[in-house]
């Protein structure tokens, strides 16, 4: 069992030993620490008005009780509750500026399975904290330098359940969806939900896009029926009834629903590297402009960004730094390789529905299937590896080392080293989670990509003597 502390929040399995899971004691420490680091960053409040934070979670099972514990801790330090109860991490980013919300928090381990929880932080403009503020969060949390309120000035809970249905409203009003073209098509989709809040809120947003729509796990029950990380090898069943029922195509999401991933018409994956692809395709074809992904991500986004003579850069891995150049670079649309749409029209968070209601658009504009349309992009395939590391390995060390051995190459090393070569690349980098180096490469064929990571997963072992 694990705990994991991070700039980004913390998470953990339940249960176990307090400081080695997330535990009750952990979960109200960490909530602690970060009304702490709001009251000291909160300079002089107006005559009455206290801090306030909006607070959401997704289905799993153990979000009731991690949600009254980090709820009350905020009460006792003084600072009011916006609760959304079950919600998405996109709704509780859109929920944090329209609140005029001091920050927020969404209760949600994301794609790991149902053992686990986590505390995400958001600002107040709805977005992921810095990592020098996550960073001062758990010194606070370490220092456990709290100082509750008295009895006289205690917070208040204010319960909100509309939002999921104010988010959908939101992606509706955007210039770019179009949900008469989209409902004249009379689409029919399948939607795995993953027994959580996607299975209530994307049902909602394709009913009001006249999209047919055919339930698949979206009991919000937090019993998720196969891993929840939308990944080919989780997903025959969702395969299997898009088939079966003729549909249109798939739709997943992950526990929190900022993920998003696509099945096409004829059962086979659209690619979760694919899912920024074509809705960047599609805002790029009427609002010209740069892009931005992670380092990770398919290089497909940069040639549809070219192909609209626009300009794409490549940031570290994580949202918050994918953001960060987004803002730098004015990019119109940006995400992640994982399924994650981020676009600045809604608002600098991924977002599912953002992602499904451009698809839908999109796909509404061509006279094509979604396999068709997944055959006119750029062909790359990945191949995303590991090694274990023990204590003795220096991963500083064998990176100095790729880095000398292909200098020749166009090599960049805001994170890690990603080594560009004419045709493929690979990425190394060292995980801030786990104790291994992910080796993520992509080729134009899936043999290249395989055999390029073998290529290189033994020139790390013999430069690490392993």
């Amino acid at each position: 069992m694990t705990l994991i502390k991070s700039i980004s929040g913390i998470r953990g399995t339940i249960g176990g030993k307090v400081g080695d899971n997330l535990t009750p004691v952990d979960a109200v420490k960490f909530a602690s620490a970060y009304g702490t680091f709001l009251k000291a960053g909160s300079g002089t409040l107006e005559e009455g008005r206290k801090l306030k934070v909006v607070i959401g979670r997704d289905a799993r099972i153990s979000g009731p009780m991690i949600h009254n514990l980090v709820m009350n801790t905020l009460l006792g330090l003084g600072i009011d509750v916006i609760d959304l109860g079950l919600s998405t991490t996109p709704t509780v980013e859109i929920a944090v500026p329209l609140e005029k919300a001091d920050g927020g928090i969404i209760l949600t381990a994301s794609h790991n399975p149902k053992q686990w929880n986590a505390l995400k932080l958001l600002n107040a403009k709805g977005e992921f904290l810095s990592g020098k503020e996550g960073e001062l969060i758990l010194e606070i949390a370490e220092s456990e330098a709290f100082d509750f309120s008295d009895v006289d000035s205690l917070g208040t809970i204010t319960v909100n359940d509309a939002y999921m249905d104010i988010h959908i409203d939101e992606v509706l009003n955007l210039p770019l969806v179009d949900a008469e073209a989209v409902a004249k098509k009379k689409f029919k989709v399948v939607v795995d939900g993953v027994n959580s809040s996607g299975g209530i809120i994307i049902p909602k947003l394709l009913e009001q896009m006249g999209v047919a729509c055919v339930k698949l796990y979206c009991e919000p029950n937090g019993h998720f029926p196969h891993n929840p990380e939308p990944l080919k090898e989780h997903l025959g069943d969702i395969c299997k009834l898009v088939v079966d029922e003729q549909a249109d195509f798939g739709i997943v999401v992950d526990p929190d629903v900022d993920r998003l991933a696509f099945i096409s018409n004829d059962g086979e994956m659209f690619g979760e590297e694919y899912t920024l692809v074509a809705c960047a395709d599609y805002v790029l074809s009427k609002t010209p402009g740069n892009t931005v992904s992670n380092m990770s991500s398919s290089r497909a986004l940069r040639d549809i960004t070219n192909k609209y003579n626009g300009s794409y850069q490549a940031s570290a891995v994580g949202e918050v730094n994918v953001v960060t150049l987004m803002k730098s670079t004015n990019a119109i649309i940006g995400g992640e390789g994982n399924g994650g749409i981020i676009y600045p029209e809604s608002h600098y968070g991924r977002d599912s529905l953002v992602g499904v209601a451009l698809f839908l658009t999109h796909l509404a504009s061509l006279n094509m299937t979604v396999a068709e349309l997944r055959a006119s992009y750029p062909q790359y395939y990945m191949s995303k590896n590991k090694i274990e590391l023990t204590p003795q390995i220096d991963v500083d060390a064998i990176l100095v080392a790729m880095t000398e051995k292909y200098k020749n190459e166009e090599i960049n090393t805001i994170d890690g080293v990603k080594i560009d070569f004419a045709t493929e690349w690979v990425h190394l980098r060292k995980s801030n989670t786990e104790p291994i180096i992910r080796i993520y490469t992509e080729a134009p064929t899936q043999a290249d990509a395989d055999v390029l990571a073998l290529r290189i997963i033994e020139e790390i072992k013999a430069i690490a003597g392993i």
